[in-house]
């Protein structure tokens, strides 16, 4: 199924023109392992806001990912009641500047959001990310709260773990998905990283997921797959994760990750925390499922 035939039925079934779920058909080529090695770029340096145009240089740039006149969503973590400086949501400066990036790339629109765990409207305020994108003073972009009307089901037909879910409309039709995590510890996943980062974009009792978490977090990234992953490690958190709070569980890194390859991101990041990717159980049901490179003797990786 293509994208077109998914957001008409998409739209049949909201309308209530058939009883069952949308269906998302996952393409086989679309999971198959690209020929050539994915590209990871790490770009490192104290000014935050220019690591973002900085780490997307080996990629080809914001214009490899955003065309004109697309509708793009950014996907940061802003699940929590936390400043910056605490490391349990997405650093707002890069969040500021990837919008702005997306803008200038021509996008018509640019939505920033997330499914917070705490109180919602404390969080976009705490974290400083709402204030970040409305300081841009454009209209195309706006950070937003989830609106509960927009989740839809939808069958993962890879799933091994999950096979329906809810899944957030606006994050389904976006033109570009561009999702911006920060690398965490997490008391169950052990690392809350780029796959970890699509719990915001479901609906549903999300405690049901934390059951065979690993592999349930690849199957939902089987249907909802970012064009490009931008890992925040400027800081990371490194225990009591995925809240945080004590600033001696914080460590400064002044580093930003991105490829097309979440699982290769992610694969990556452990070792920012002294892990091997095959120590994350989401990491290796991503690579069976995939969805991407965890081998990173297979990846280009380069440093900025």
């Amino acid at each position: 199924m293509d994208r077109r035939e998914f957001l008409a039925q998409v739209a049949a079934y909201t309308a209530g023109l058939t009883a069952l779920p949308p269906v998302f058909r996952i393409v086989p080529q679309a999971l198959a392992a690209e020929s050539a090695p994915p590209v990871l770029s790490v770009a490192k340096g104290t000014d935050h806001e220019a690591l973002a145009a900085k780490v997307l240089e080996p990629l080809g740039g914001i214009g490899a990912f955003v065309k004109k006149g697309q509708k793009v969503v950014i996907k940061p973590n802003i699940g929590w009641d936390k400043k910056p400086e605490q490391a349990a949501n997405t650093n707002p400066a890069l969040v500021k500047a990837l919008v702005k990036l997306c803008l200038d790339a021509g996008a018509s629109k640019v939505m920033v959001f997330d499914r917070t765990c705490q109180e919602e409207r404390r969080c976009y305020a705490t974290s400083g990310i709402q204030a970040a994108v409305n300081s841009i003073k454009d209209s195309r972009a706006s950070c937003t709260f989830i609106d509960d009307r927009k989740y839809m089901s939808v069958k993962i037909e890879k799933g091994k773990g999950v096979k329906t879910w809810e899944f957030y409309k606006d994050a389904l039709e976006a033109d570009c998905y561009i999702n911006v995590p920060i690398a965490k510890h997490h008391v169950l996943a052990k690392l809350t990283l780029g796959l970890k980062n699509i719990m915001g974009v479901i609906g549903g009792e999300r405690g049901q997921i934390h059951q065979s978490l690993g592999q349930r977090i690849a199957d939902l990234n089987t249907v909802l797959r970012p064009q490009l992953t931008i890992l925040d490690a400027t800081r990371i958190l490194l225990r009591n994760g995925p809240s945080g709070g004590d600033l001696k569980d914080v460590k400064v890194l002044d580093t930003v990750i991105a490829s097309a390859d979440t699982v290769a991101v992610d694969a990556y990041s452990t070792t920012l925390f002294d892990l091997k990717p095959e120590d994350i159980d989401s990491t290796r049901a991503g690579r069976d499922l995939g969805l991407g490179e965890m081998d990173l003797a297979k990846v280009k990786i380069i440093k900025l």
